[in-house]
């Protein structure tokens, strides 16, 4: 060892008091593009559970009715289409789906909402301005208010249902491109015209 060898050394021992290696242990970990163990449907319960928690919202369908709402949702069916799966009323679907902030772009795409949310006048008073149904207006106002409480949670529920059902097929793709790659780089190179 040359001086300046040994100078480094000394003051690497005095450093780590006195210690002549220092080591860090390692855990053996795996990458996962999928962070939490539970299944989709044990983390859309939980979401359910939670909103159930924070909203009270009632309704006379199972946590697994529900789901199924959410996931015909994020596959593009109707209301009436879920309902039909399910067993039950559209109605029925449309109120799970504003108690889980799961608003559509149809629900009210010919209608400003917050024009209808800002007025005091009565549904049939809207109706007969606007020329359409009291029903339709009661509907306007309730997507409005489903809206007002989804932006008032800073959209925290709709963001998770995206997550769960909007992005998983992205990110199943996105594992089967994964091990693919892995596959194709490890047979690059070999020769794969064998007889046997």
């Amino acid at each position: 060892m040359d001086e300046k060898t040994e100078e480094l050394r000394d003051i690497f021992t005095s450093v780590t008091d006195g210690e002549d290696t220092v080591t860090e242990s390692q855990e053996d970990t795996r990458g996962s593009l999928e962070q939490d163990e539970r299944t989709v449907e044990e983390r859309l319960e939980a979401v359910i559970t939670q909103m159930h928690d924070r909203y009270g919202f009632e309704t006379d369908l199972s946590d697994e009715e529900l789901i199924a709402v959410a996931e015909g949702f994020y596959d593009g069916e109707s209301d009436a289409e879920i309902a039909d799966s399910i067993g039950i009323d559209a109605e029925t679907v449309f109120d799970a789906r504003l108690a889980m902030h799961l608003i559509g772009e149809d629900d009210a795409d010919e209608v400003d909402l917050a024009v209808i949310r800002a007025r005091e006048e009565s549904d049939a008073e809207l109706a007969e301005r606007y020329g359409v149904d009291t029903a339709d207006i009661s509907r306007y106002r309730r997507v409005a208010d489903a809206k007002d409480e989804s932006r008032a949670a800073n959209d925290r529920y709709r963001d998770e249902f995206d997550s769960l059902l909007g992005d998983s097929d992205i990110s199943d793709r996105m594992a089967t491109d994964v091990r693919e790659d892995g596959l194709e780089d490890a047979t690059e190179g070999m020769e794969t015209d064998v007889s046997f």
